[in-house]
């Protein structure tokens, strides 16, 4: 089960993920969790991305709508 900031910032990470600081505490839960992953920029910055693990969690809660 997610907490709601973790929650939230699975979210962030779908709609918004180079606005997420990085050293967020539910950031490092969501990548234990694999439902999100860091990826590398051609800029060698990492962003994160959803896993399809996560992109399924976000659609299942969507259905419940």
């Amino acid at each position: 089960m997610l907490s709601p900031h973790e929650f939230a910032t699975l979210m962030l990470v779908s709609t918004a993920p180079d606005q997420i600081d990085l050293d967020r505490e539910e950031l490092d839960i969501l990548m234990e969790r694999q439902l999100v992953e860091l990826e590398q920029l051609a800029s060698g910055l990492p962003r994160p991305r959803l896993t399809v693990d996560g992109r399924a969690v976000l659609q299942a809660v969507a259905r419940l709508h």
